[in-house]
């Protein structure tokens, strides 16, 4: 398989079910999580070498983290060990099941690449596979700085050999909205596919249709936008031919890592049928349907267990 690099925040997911506040007591669960962490464990689950560069805390959180990337085969050698402790997200459940985030980010270990830090994730060396075909970003990192601008330099520099990737994730409770509008533009200058959930479309342009969102994004220079609709599918545009699939049949546990378990399986979809390391100018719209169809089984499997927890290959054959 094609390898495919990933760089961004391993975030530990404090998950509160709806009756978790008890006597005064919260009980919550933890599981290893963070968007870029996420989509990075989904395509090495899948089969696809994913080169993820993370800042690694040592603490106990942070150790959480690093044994879920070591046993999903995720390839950390582009990784760093950080002294500082590991970011933390409380995800809230309603009684659907959707979840809601609070995040505690100062100080933690996410935040301090530098371009020489960066470096090795796109130039190797590579042991015993070839340099990455497509490099995937966003959520957190690339909003909060100095990682941001440190990621879209790195963006810029890859895009010649690389298909670029983001999800934007918004997450307004740290990075205003008006921040958000006044970047995704340059974001999108940067990148090949950028897909949005329903509620980064409601932020980033209340009223837009998806339809409108991809005639902007591809304005800019996205040949493949999609936006994740929940219950309702997935929309994309591929360069202005648009189509939609359903959601795949599930039963809703939670909704914690469904949309980076949707981008990790559409990658690793675009990957392994050698559509990436470009452009894009070799997708077709059966193709683009096809991978669209197993990246939405891939996120409904996530949707029926606790927390970010992707499947395997195995799990998705017959």
């Amino acid at each position: 398989m094609p390898t495919i690099a990933v760089v961004g925040e391993v975030v530990a997911d404090a998950v509160l079910p709806p009756d978790g506040i008890v006597d005064g007591a919260a009980h919550l669960t933890v599981h290893p999580g963070g968007g870029p962490a996420n989509t990075a464990v989904a395509l090495s689950r899948l089969g696809t070498t994913a080169r993820f560069a993370g800042r690694l805390s040592g603490g106990a959180l942070g150790a959480l983290c690093r044994a879920k990337l070591e046993a999903s085969l995720v390839d950390l050698s582009a990784s760093e060990n950080a002294t500082e402790p590991a970011t933390l997200a409380i995800a809230r459940l309603d009684a659907t099941g959707a979840a809601t985030y609070e995040f505690y980010t100062d100080g933690t270990a996410d935040w301090a690449w530098t371009d020489a830090s960066l470096a090795p994730l796109i130039d190797g060396p590579f042991p015993a596979y070839s340099p990455p075909v497509a490099i995937h970003t966003g959520t957190l990192a690339l909003a909060l700085q100095p990682s941001g601008q440190v990621i879209e330099s790195l963006l810029a520099r890859a895009r010649p050999a690389m298909t670029v990737s983001i999800d934007p994730n918004l997450r307004t409770l740290l990075v205003p909205v008006a921040s958000y509008r006044l970047w995704i533009d340059r974001w999108a200058g940067l990148a090949d596919i950028v897909r949005l959930s329903e509620d980064d479309l409601d932020q980033l342009w209340p009223g837009w249709t998806p339809e409108q969102a991809a005639i902007h994004l591809h304005a800019c220079g996205v040949p493949l936008a999609v936006v994740s609709l929940g219950g309702a599918g997935a929309f994309a545009s591929l360069r202005g031919e648009q189509v939609r699939v359903p959601i795949a049949p599930t039963t809703l546990v939670d909704t914690v890592g469904a949309g980076d378990s949707f981008h990790g399986g559409l990658l690793h979809y675009l990957a392994e049928a050698g559509y990436l390391g470009g452009r894009l100018e070799t997708l077709t719209i059966d193709g683009l349907v096809a991978a669209l169809t197993f990246a939405s089984r891939v996120s409904a499997i996530t949707c029926s267990r606790a927390g970010a927890n992707p499947p395997w290959a195995t799990e998705l054959t017959g």
